[in-house]
């Protein structure tokens, strides 16, 4: 794509103002001095065909159209009179005619060869002609019909007939002539010619154009050469100034001097100072950069810690056939704050557990860590589950000076009795699936945060599992997961997806739910960590 330089750009632009500014010019006095002029012709017509009108004896009329009326001195009288008139005034057309519903006749039609006239054309007396005939086309027809009806009524006309076809462009009126009793006996028919007035006025346009075209261009040439001198020249000197440095790289002792007294200068001169902040900018930029990829590396190293911390080896229990148990996280960041848990309470019972930390990054994962080893090194045979998490609690509440809190959930299964006993803390109610039957939420009392306010009491709850039944836990990063739309993923998707693949063992369960989840979110980045467990009761201790 070609560039344009400042100034021609500046040349075209005006260019084209200078250009639509001429021609707006123009046609603006066009359109005025054609409304003045049409509004004067336009009075003179009405007024002259009147002034002709009065000026005639009724009688003289009435001896006219009576039979034999052109051989009367009337006749001879009224058309000496009419031929002063029409060559005074400067008249196109002059003629006494009196009108019916579909024809006029004409008793005079004056004919003045040393004006133009045609004397071939001039219409005889008492001719009687047909509008359809006389009309060039329905417009004119209609003005023909709507001077018998002012003719009818006895009304005089107010404006003219506009007409431009092939008689050429006229005003056309007409003044009606009375008898002692008000009633119509004649008209005057009136026309003026106005092709003169209209090359009068295309002449005056072309003027215009030309004249405002011209005082357009001198004033572009001088505004050009402002320009020129006041900004193209010094921003082509910066311009340069800053091709020169970029090219040659070297930031340092750099400097330019614009005095053009106004912004242009103000710019060069912030221009030094952004110089100057780019030689310290430079001179830190490595410092940033090592402190940049060592903070990388430590978060790759404290993402390394955190997914270690998780057991991550399965199957977890390859020697127990009892039960099944599977579970993964993964991190919105580098770390997160979601852990699951699962460990031998003793040679019998297995504990389960599925937390998230408010908050994300490095601090959720420390309160994180924190919260996990609370409640491993509390979970011990025989102990209320109630009582683990009213003891954790009151100790995360002492380390919390960042204000966090964890939603967890604990289970601990007798594998002899299938007796799961439970305890929720403000986290999301589990799927129970039974042996043959489909995922359903099982709900429970949610209780209240860990860490959220000392001295809270929790009480545990009881289900029993049977030999096939699974149990489905989960972080508020899965049904939270959001698409591009702003829609949720919601309880209602993971319970279809989780009944879909209802057959499916923990261990290929959850990467289905996690690759539904991802189908669903298509490109939408993940905001929150997205951790899952799925266990799985298989036989009796």
């Amino acid at each position: 794509m070609m560039k344009l330089k400042l100034l021609p750009k500046f040349i075209l632009s005006l260019a084209v103002m200078g250009v639509l500014l001429t021609v707006a010019i123009s046609f603006f006095s066009y359109e005025n001095s054609k409304s003045y002029l049409e509004d004067m012709y336009a009075e003179r017509v009405v007024t002259g065909s009147r002034s002709v009108a009065d000026m005639l004896d009724a009688e003289d009329v009435k001896t006219i159209i009576s039979e034999g009326g052109e051989q009367s001195e009337a006749y001879a009288r009224v058309v000496s009179l009419l031929e002063t008139l029409k060559e005074d005034g400067n008249i196109t057309y002059l003629s006494l005619t009196i009108p019916d519903e579909d024809s006029v006749t004409f008793y005079i039609d004056i004919c003045l060869p040393d004006m133009g006239d045609d004397p071939d054309d001039q219409i005889p007396y008492g001719s009687d002609i047909l509008y359809t005939d006389a009309a060039v086309d329905e417009k004119d027809l209609e003005n023909y019909e709507m001077v018998w009806e002012y003719y009818e009524r006895g009304e005089q006309m107010t404006e003219p007939f506009v007409t431009d076809n092939d008689y050429g462009y006229n005003y056309t009126t007409v003044a009606l002539i009375y008898d002692e009793d008000g009633t119509p006996i004649a008209e005057i028919q009136y026309i003026l010619d106005m092709g003169e007035v209209r090359r009068h006025l295309n002449s005056f346009l072309m003027t215009m154009l030309a004249i405002a075209l011209g005082i357009v261009a001198l004033a572009m040439l001088g505004y050009i050469q402002f320009v020129r001198r006041a900004v193209t020249t010094p921003i082509g000197k910066l311009a340069a100034f800053t091709k020169e440095i970029t090219e040659s790289g070297r930031f340092e002792n750099q400097h330019i001097s614009v005095a053009t007294g106004d912004e242009i200068e103000e710019l060069g001169n912030s221009f030094n100072v952004m110089l100057r902040e780019l030689e310290n900018y430079i001179a830190n930029l490595s410092r940033v950069t090592a402190e940049k990829e060592r903070i990388g590396a430590e978060l790759d190293i404290a993402a390394h810690i955190q997914a270690s911390m998780l057991p991550c080896i399965f199957p977890a229990f390859p020697d127990r056939e009892e039960f099944e148990v599977f579970a993964t996280m993964n991190p919105a960041k580098e770390v997160g704050g979601d852990f699951y848990d699962f460990f031998m309470v003793d040679p019998t019972h297995i504990a389960i557990v599925m937390a998230d930390v408010s908050g994300k990054g490095v601090p959720a994962a420390l309160f994180m860590v924190i919260g996990k080893t609370l409640i491993k090194d509390h979970t011990l045979p025989d102990r209320d589950l109630g009582e683990v998490f009213t003891r954790v609690n009151d100790l995360l509440c002492e380390a919390n000076s960042e204000g966090l809190f964890i939603t967890a959930f604990e289970g601990v299964l007798d594998l002899a009795t299938g007796e799961l006993n439970f305890v929720n803390a403000g986290h999301e109610m589990p799927f129970l699936c039974k042996k043959g039957g489909s995922y359903e939420p099982y709900k429970i009392r949610p209780g209240f945060v860990l860490a959220g306010m000392e001295g809270m009491r929790y009480r545990g709850g009881s289900m029993t599992l049977d030999v096939g039944d699974r149990l489905f836990q989960y972080t508020d990063g899965v049904t939270e997961a959001m698409n591009a739309a702003g829609e949720l993923y919601g309880m209602r998707r993971l319970g279809e997806v989780l009944n879909r693949c209802r057959d499916l063992t923990p261990t290929k369960l959850l990467p289905e739910i996690k690759a539904d989840i991802d189908r669903f979110a298509g490109d939408a980045p993940q905001f929150d960590d997205i951790t899952m467990l799925c266990l799985e009761y298989k036989a009796k201790a």
